[in-house]
């Protein structure tokens, strides 16, 4: 029975695949001035249906089908259905066209190359204005740049927010009390070694098991985004929340670059329009409510702890040696592109 099944899945999964290359691009001689050509393109994300990155990848879809009175299609599937939940996969089936377009964070990329992950460095920006104008002057063309030497192409970011870290066990005001703490973090060098310098014991962790893994107490909490900390229910299974925003994580949208040259001119044009626009509009989403969802937070019994400037200083001083020995590795001209001196 349990082989029957996977048959199944296997071949839905394959039919899509199949769909997909059969009518990704069709280029009309018929059509008329004014008109876009006829395509169906997919983009998967890691998120759930209410996570930023899905909301974005489906307001894009919108304008563009809006735009193009439904000539462009974008298919948009979630928690990585496309790849069995596997978000290393689902980048390698970006690279090799099965799926268009991807939204991962940037973390996710570095598993084509590490340095996708130099803006997460421990308290890089200091606030989004400043991320949102780095990331569109110099970060993006970085990124752009080692993307386009593993054949894809860069079209925008958005935030997933500044990393702050809750749990049940106590309060977070000083180095000390993030020992022998097990906390689940995304799939990313930079967390994992981060949390280790504190004598903490990150696990990764994909978002699907990691509620069942706090209310069985195999995790003490986990790294994660106010915006998406509410999407993840986590004011139900924790009590404490550390307001310290010490790496800025976001999604990135990358396409496979062979799909985009296969656009017409126009095409790839009103793309990039529309990314660029959606991006815009979910980070003034995702700013936006934080506030209102640390109120929440605090009315659901959740006790927000706020580290000051003064609170920060033993933890930034405990990672400095980390932060410089990644900045060795990850190179001058990555550490310039983020501002990272």
């Amino acid at each position: 029975m349990k082989r029957y099944i996977l048959i199944i899945m296997f071949l839905s999964i394959l039919a899509i695949i199949v769909s997909n290359f059969n009518n990704k691009v069709q280029k009309s001689d018929n059509n008329k001035s004014g008109d876009y050509q006829k395509i169906r393109m997919v983009m998967t994300t890691s998120g759930t249906g209410v996570g930023i990155n899905t909301l974005t990848a489906k307001k894009i879809a919108e304008l563009m089908k809006k735009e193009t009175g439904g000539n462009v299609i974008i298919e948009v599937y979630d928690n990585d259905q496309l790849s069995d939940g596997n978000s290393a996969k689902g980048v390698n089936m970006l690279s090799n066209g099965s799926v268009d377009i991807a939204v991962y964070t940037s973390g996710t990329f570095s598993l084509i190359d590490d340095k996708m992950s130099v803006a997460t460095l421990p308290w890089t920006f200091n606030n989004y204005e400043e991320a949102r104008e780095v990331i569109d002057k110099t970060g993006g063309a970085y990124y752009e740049k080692i993307l386009s030497e593993k054949g894809l192409l860069y079209l925008g970011s958005i935030h997933n927010g500044f990393r702050q870290v809750s749990n049940n066990k106590n309060p977070i005001h000083k180095p000390e009390d993030l020992q022998g703490m097990r906390i689940r973090i995304l799939n990313n060098e930079v967390y994992e070694l981060f949390f280790e310098s504190f004598n903490a014991v990150p696990i990764i962790m994909g978002r699907n098991e990691m509620e069942m893994a706090l209310r069985q107490k195999y995790i003490d909490g986990h790294d994660i985004g106010i915006f998406q900390s509410l999407r993840a229910n986590s004011n139900r299974t924790e009590k404490y929340i550390t307001i310290w925003n010490y790496s800025y994580e976001n999604y990135i949208f990358v396409m496979n670059t062979k799909t985009y040259n296969q656009l017409e001119p126009k095409t790839q044009e009103l793309l990039r329009k529309k990314v660029k626009e959606a991006c815009e509009w979910s980070r003034d989403l995702l700013e936006k409510n934080e506030q209102d969802i640390k109120r929440k937070f605090i009315h659901n019994g959740v006790i927000i702890t706020e580290l000051s400037t003064e609170e920060l200083e033993p933890f930034k001083q405990n990672v400095r040696p980390l932060v410089e020995k990644l900045k060795e590795k990850y190179g001058k001209e990555a550490c310039l592109a983020f501002g990272i001196e």
